[in-house]
This record gives C-alpha cells, structure tokens and sequence, in this order.
C-alpha cells in the first residue's frame, strides 16, 4: 500500500516550512496537548486500515448472484431478505405508523379524553393472559407428575442408603441418611397413594 491512497485526516502542513504536523488539540480535562511534528508518510493510528487477508478480499469481490447479472443495491438489500425479516418489517412500520397515528390524535384529545380512553394492551399484558387462561386441571395433573418422580428418585435413594449400610460399605452412616432410611415407608405410602390419585384421575 502507498501512503498516498490513504487519507490523513488531522494532519496538517506548515506554509513557513513546509513541515507535517498534528495541530494541539483540547483532552477532555480541558488541558491541551501540544502540536507534534510528523514525517511525510506518518498515518495516525487510528486511520490505518485494518488488515484484511486475500482471501477476505477475493471473497468480498466475489459476485452474490449468478454471473453477468447487476442488481442495484436497494433491490439487492431487499432480496436478500427473508420472508420473516420482511414480515417483522412490515409489522414494524405498521406500529410505527400506528403510534403516529395515536400520537396525532392524542395531542388534539383534552387531558379528559385521555384519561377515559383505554390504554392497549401491549405483549407483555397478552403473554401474560395467555399464561393464566391454561387450564388448571393440566397444570394440576403436571405438578403430581413432578412430585411422583420425586418421590420415586427419594425412594431409590433410600434405597440404594439401606443397600450400603447392609453391605456394609457404609460403617457410620451420618444422622440425616438414618433419618432418611427411618422414613422409607412414609415416602412409600406418600408414593403409593399419588399413583392411586392419578390412576383415578386418567
């Protein structure tokens, strides 16, 4: 690259002598920083363009459509939509034009009119309507579901307690795993009645 097709803004030359420089200029303290002299070919940091491989650079000139045709950029941006994006689009605009719409008419309601019109329910008030209107009965049904697999997993792990303890591959169980293995059978009959309740049930 030649220092001549790049830009480089911020440096200015001297009419007295010809020389580079950056002029001072004002941090944001307030202080300044003073003039500096640069060589001919200097590019501040910030100007230099980032490097890009040739293979990056081969695959940006590469055509996107089929060979020989040239599609101006707005039909291309448009095209390269998807039915979605256009659809999340045209909704947008829609509620845009919308809220100019409620806007107008809002500046010319007096603060009465205002007060008596109701406000729309926006998503979040529909998530949330929709969430309660469920019905209880499966919501009931999924929560003894998830009770009867815990009672399961406790069971086994009961269990698979008393197993060790008998094998004697646990010598001093500790106070809350006999606690635990005392209360095996409650946790049964817990379990056998919920399976009772949800045969009943189906």
């Amino acid at each position: 690259m030649e220092s001549g097709e790049l830009s480089r803004e911020g440096v200015v030359r001297d009419a007295a002598t010809g020389e580079l420089f950056i002029p001072a200029t004002r941090r944001a303290d307030g202080t300044w920083r003073k003039a500096r002299r640069v060589k001919e070919g200097y590019l501040p940091p910030e100007e230099v363009p980032a490097f890009e491989t040739k293979g990056n650079l081969w695959l940006k000139n590469q055509p996107t459509g089929p060979v020989g045709l040239h599609i101006d950029e707005k039909q291309q941006s448009e095209s390269a939509m998807s039915k979605a994006a256009k659809k999340n689009a045209k909704r947008k605009e829609k509620k845009k034009q919308q809220r100019n719409d409620d806007s107008d008419t809002g500046a010319m309601l007096s603060p009465s009119d205002r007060q008596n019109k109701p406000a729309p329910p926006s998503d979040t008030d529909r998530v949330k309507s929709a969430g309660t209107t469920c019905d209880p009965l499966k919501e009931a049904d999924r929560d003894a579901t998830k009770r009867l697999r815990n009672l399961r997993k406790k069971l086994k792990q009961i269990d698979d307690i008393k197993k060790r303890i008998d094998s004697g591959e646990l010598k001093n169980p500790e106070k809350d795993q006999l606690e635990k293995v005392s209360r095996r059978q409650v946790v049964a009959d817990e379990l056998d009645e919920l399976m009772q309740n949800l045969n009943v049930e189906n």
